[in-house]
């Protein structure tokens, strides 16, 4: 294969693309874009492919059809800056390699995440999960935001002083919280970038990890953009419809009743509204 260069990877690499309040991403290195997914699956599909006049529409032919293995062909190596609870999240996709800040040999920096006003909210009513989507009232969101600042400078405050008394670092940092910073490098291939993208920028993930999941979509446009394309089309913001599901659609087409009822009814029509939108 053919070495990849792709200028509007290039563009960004060491970029600092900042998100929430101290965090960001950074892609620092790639291996491939579109053209390293179309030489890899001409070798696999032979000289049949060499009719498809333009690369993309071979990408979108092997998305579409769930033919994966070329986009594994794609390595990104991103740094981020994440706050421990997001990062506790993204460490469960468990397809990628990665290294992260040790406690245990650096001094953790006095830095926490805390949330803007306008994304303090209260608890869902009908997500055990999540948060609702109107932020709370402006006067219990400062008292809120207030809070949290004055718990996580103590928490910073008690480290340090531990520190200070030569206590053993990884002994140190147990008391820290979860809004505290943390750094890792993380390195995946597109496919399964792809599906952490379909999970984490779906409405049903905390809005936190969600912000960082738009970001790496964006450094995913400018590393292989017609794959990225395909994905954002076909997977990110279409749904998967259960066998009862496609049914339903073609009673609907063929001017009957879906067929569907109660609660089966309920989670069709969540379905169709809740799709990522872009």
């Amino acid at each position: 294969m053919a070495h990849c260069i792709v200028s509007s990877a290039e563009d960004i690499l060491d970029k600092e693309y900042p998100v929430l309040d101290k965090g960001f991403v950074r892609l620092v290195d790639y291996l491939g874009g579109d053209d390293r997914i179309v030489q890899a699956a001409r070798v696999s599909y032979g000289a049949g492919t060499k009719s498809v006049r333009e690369d993309a529409a071979l990408i979108d032919y092997l998305l579409r059809h769930q033919h994966t293995s070329p986009f594994e062909q794609v390595v990104l190596t991103f740094h981020v800056k994440m706050p421990i609870f997001v990062a506790r999240q993204w460490v469960r996709h468990r397809t990628a390699r990665l290294n992260e800040i040790s406690g245990r040999y650096s001094i953790m920096p006095d830095e926490c995440y805390v949330p803007a006003l306008e994304d303090i909210a209260l608890q869902s009513t009908d997500n055990r999960q999540g948060r609702m989507s109107e932020p709370a009232p402006s006067e219990l969101s400062a008292d809120i935001r207030a809070r949290l600042q004055a718990q996580q400078t103590a928490a910073y405050d008690s480290y340090r002083r531990l520190i200070d008394t030569q206590l053993a670092r990884e002994l140190a940092r147990i008391n820290l919280p979860l809004a505290s910073y943390t750094e890792l490098y993380w390195q995946i291939d597109l496919h399964n970038l792809f599906h952490f993208l379909k999970l984490r920028c779906d409405s049903h993930a905390q809005k936190e990890i969600r912000d960082y999941a738009f970001v790496l979509l964006e450094i995913c446009r400018n590393v292989a953009p017609a794959a990225t394309q395909s994905f954002e089309k076909h997977v990110l913001t279409g749904v998967h419809l259960s066998g009862a599901e496609l049914t339903a659609v073609r009673n609907v087409l063929n001017g009957k009743e879906s067929g569907l009822k109660g609660k089966e009814l309920e989670r069709f029509e969540e379905k169709i509204r809740s799709g990522t939108q872009l």
